[in-house]
């Protein structure tokens, strides 16, 4: 996989740079974020998991987490947590560059350890819908499952040209998975900062089926994917106010992954860690 902190663009240096030092900037706050993400589910989940009491897990709000009797439900919502945190890790190492430079071996398999646990958290996340019926509402339902989808197609583009050893665009494939893959991730944060920034919960509701719950259950996933594109387009291209527009663009979207990653971590985990 490649990484958001490296354009592929050869440019007059002072574009070059802002562009990159954009990339890298998100990368660190994003970077930061997740292994919060990573902390808080250790931290809470670890140890009503492996002690078997399950029935802690509903000590923070959320949807199905444990059902009384329901042996498979519970079971697939523990290993789909659990598989999260190894998703996550294996993401944010995929996009270390030191890592990428240094130790190619690692970094291979990696990133055959974040394809894999991507699909199988997509093919979770289809169950615990459509068998289980772990959602808020159907707009959320949609949401989730076009993220499933785009997972799973985005995942067999990166193996399809892995294979035929095109890397440049296989790595391009594989920062697209990285951008869905996160796209639960991506949720919280953009919630936080939407209700930071807006001074309260405007357009959300408890079932996600506001204005603004069904503009971020589609934009968690295509808006960092669409800010991706910007940004690698604005690496190919020869103009430096579209690198400098991008780079303004990246530097933004990573101010506002701040401050959503400061209430996600705030008011969303750290209480109950």
């Amino acid at each position: 996989m490649t990484d958001i902190s490296s354009p592929p663009f050869k440019s007059p240096i002072g574009t070059e740079q802002l562009l990159s030092w954009s990339g890298k900037t998100w990368f660190v706050i994003t970077a930061a974020g997740q292994l919060a993400f990573i902390a808080f589910i250790v931290g809470f989940y670890g140890p009503s998991t492996f002690s078997g009491n399950f029935a802690e897990w509903n000590e923070k709000p959320l949807i199905d987490g444990h059902i009384e009797g329901d042996t498979a439900g519970n079971a697939m919502f523990a290993m789909h947590v659990t598989i999260a945190t190894v998703m996550t890790l294996s993401g944010l190492l995929q996009l270390t560059p030191q890592i990428r430079n240094r130790a190619p071996a690692f970094h291979r398999a990696t990133g055959k350890v974040f394809l894999v646990t991507a699909c199988f958290l997509a093919l979770g996340g289809f169950w615990l819908v459509f068998v289980r019926g772990t959602q808020l509402s159907t707009i959320s339902a949609i949401a989730t499952s076009l993220d499933g989808a785009l997972i799973l197609i985005f995942a067999g583009m990166t193996v399809r040209y892995a294979l035929q050893r095109r890397i440049a665009i296989h790595q391009v494939w594989a920062m697209r998975l990285f951008m869905v893959a996160n796209g639960v991730w991506f949720l919280r944060v953009m919630m936080m900062a939407w209700i930071i920034l807006a001074q309260g919960p405007v357009g959300m509701n408890r079932t996600l089926s506001g204005p603004t719950d069904i503009a971020l259950s589609f934009g968690c996933y295509l808006i960092p994917l669409a800010i991706y594109e910007i940004y690698r387009r604005a690496g190919e291209s020869g103009s430096a106010r579209v690198k400098v527009a991008a780079a303004g663009l990246v530097f933004t979207s990573a101010g506002i992954t701040a401050i959503g990653v400061f209430g996600t971590v705030a008011f969303m985990w750290l209480p109950y860690m």
